[in-house]
């Protein structure tokens, strides 16, 4: 029986952590949940964003279901989410965007999985500021070790699931020196996967082509800014945030993610869809090679999903966060 560490988040996120569990409950899902948290409701009760506790749950599971946490706003606090990546190494950003069956969207031919580098880039905190002449500086930090470790990370992701296209998006055209060492980098690594085509777009283009015709793409990856942008830009080619599945990959430590926001608005109501949490928990059973529960749980959840009337209310139906959960269960 394998221990995974349950990270509820604040606003919504304790309410879509029960649907998962529930759901897990009735399908028999051969786990079981060390709860700790963290974020604005943690801060308010110890004093702390991610308390020791929960430190040492990650280090001893290794593996973690996160819902959505809000950090303090003004008070100088460093993201919750930005902290946890950089402390464990959890590099590798994993986006899957995929249409699904009852989802209305502008598209429905699209299946893509985005990597966006981690823990460096834009978000590396390197900045400065002359107080004397209002000037900020901030410093995109890529190194050769970052970057071939996220491209080496979708070329392996790209080999065992049979794709056949890795797009590097960039913008080596103005950013001499950090663009050309991505690019670069990743020209090298293609060479050991000959089955596997690679081609570079600048990320302007790359913005257009995916609201163009998305049905190209196959598996992306990029540099941490460009990845945050595209993520979300992806999302919304095939439904938004409420339906997409996340995951921050490392070496040693996985922690699979609800890519939404804690929606405070709405928290309590018993309103809110579970799918993005319930979609990363799935990614995170095929991480732990659980694939038979995970492929239950998939199925059952796209056939809900299907049927409009079985779902939450910003997927068009009447269905409670509890009724919607229990319609998945009914189709395990």
């Amino acid at each position: 029986m394998r221990q995974v560490t349950l990270i509820p988040g604040d606003g919504i996120g304790p309410e879509i952590t029960e649907a998962v569990k529930a759901i897990f409950s009735a399908a028999n899902v051969p786990l079981t949940w060390e709860e700790e948290n963290a974020g604005q409701t943690t801060f308010d009760a110890v004093g702390e964003l991610i308390p020791e506790s929960l430190n040492a749950s990650l280090n001893k599971n290794k593996v973690a279901l996160k819902g959505p946490i809000t950090t303090p706003v003004g008070k100088g606090f460093k993201s919750v989410n930005v902290q946890l990546r950089q402390m464990f190494d959890l590099y590798s950003n994993v986006r899957p965007a995929k249409t699904t069956k009852g989802v209305n969207t502008r598209f429905d031919n699209v299946n893509l999985v985005l990597f966006r580098e981690n823990t460096e880039g834009l978000y590396a905190g390197l900045e400065t500021f002359d107080e004397r002449l209002q000037i900020s500086d901030s410093i995109a930090r890529v190194t050769r070790t970052g970057s071939e470790k996220i491209i080496r990370a979708a070329f392996e992701y790209a080999n065992r699931h049979g794709c056949k296209k890795i797009t590097v998006a960039h913008k080596a055209n103005i950013l001499k020196s950090a663009g050309a060492l991505f690019l670069g980098v990743a020209a090298e690594i293609a060479k050991d996967y000959p089955n596997i085509q690679m081609e570079d777009k600048i990320i302007d283009n790359m913005c257009m082509q995916l609201v163009a015709k998305p049905e190209q793409f196959d598996v992306v990856v990029t540099t941490n800014l460009f990845g945050d942008i595209l993520s979300d830009l992806c999302a919304g080619l095939v439904g938004g945030l409420g339906v997409v599945a996340g995951a921050n990959i490392g070496d040693n430590m996985a922690i699979f993610e609800a890519v939404h926001g804690s929606a405070p608005d709405i928290a309590g109501k018993g309103i809110a869809n579970p799918t993005a949490l319930l979609r990363s928990a799935i990614m995170m059973l095929h991480h732990l090679d659980l694939k038979e529960e995970a492929n239950r749980i998939e199925t059952a959840l796209e056939a809900t999903l299907a049927n409009k009337e079985e779902c939450t209310g910003d997927l068009g139906g009447r269905a409670s966060t509890t009724e919607f959960a229990q319609n998945i269960i009914a189709k395990l």
